[in-house]
């Protein structure tokens, strides 16, 4: 799907195939200076903002369930998002996590020019998140990076980017539903740690569960502490 068409899948207003719906121009003559998109409230320990900065590139390593999560507040409250180079993606998964299908466009195959790709839509759109990486040069990518700070937008790297602002990861994760050989997969608790610089370079983790057994995003209440958990003690051989 081109830009174009993708845009217009959207139902924006489009001029030359660009969106005209991006937010009105402040101060310093970048759009949405100073603001930020909502997120979800499990996620503000960790975000060196209280939601998601416009402007600012915020890349996700290894979990489309955070990804999904940090689209979800935003789409549910007006913004639109659209994800780029990330096919396979459960549109069933996204509306568990919260995220507004309305207000998400899905470009698994930007074509020959991914780079021109997203950065039109950079110009219309709220949250552009980006897959295949990989493939995006660290130059393009910090393009595309200042693109985003200019227009106002939030850049969602899946996976690592050059020049990013805050590196989310997840780790530590544990599934919890199965007994004693039987059962099912319900949830999985994970500890959510992001790095960066400037404004994130302290690093902060929280412990959440991604997904609940709804699939939407929880903290876990029932974990034992470090003091809970059995302490090995060294005995007289």
């Amino acid at each position: 799907m081109s830009a174009t068409a993708s845009l217009t899948a959207l139902g924006a207003s489009t001029v030359d195939g660009v969106s005209v719906g991006a937010p009105v121009v402040e101060a310093g003559g970048v759009p949405g200076a100073g603001r930020v998109l909502p997120t979800r409230t499990e996620l503000a320990a960790v975000l060196p903002w209280p939601g998601l900065r416009r402007g600012s590139t915020v890349a996700v390593h290894g979990s489309v369930s955070l990804l999904f999560a940090l689209l979800s507040e935003a789409t549910a409250n007006g913004s639109w998002a659209v994800v780029v180079g990330l096919s396979g993606l459960s549109l069933v998964a996204a509306a568990e996590a919260g995220v507004e299908l309305a207000r998400l466009a899905l470009v698994p195959r930007p074509g020959g020019d991914p780079v021109g790709v997203i950065a039109a839509l950079l110009d219309g759109v709220d949250l552009v998140a980006v897959g295949g990486t990989g493939r995006v040069a660290d130059s393009d990518a910090r393009r595309l990076s200042a693109r985003a700070r200019n227009r106002g937008s939030v850049l969602l790297p899946f996976g690592p980017w050059s020049g990013a602002e805050v590196q989310l990861r997840c780790v530590d994760a544990s599934w919890r539903g199965l007994g004693q050989g039987h059962g099912h997969l319900r949830e999985r608790a994970v500890t959510v740690r992001a790095g960066g610089r400037g404004a994130a370079s302290r690093p902060r983790s929280c412990r959440l569960l991604l997904p609940t057994r709804d699939g939407a995003i929880g903290i876990p209440v029932d974990e034992p502490g470090e003091s809970a958990r059995p302490q090995l003690r060294p005995v007289a051989g």
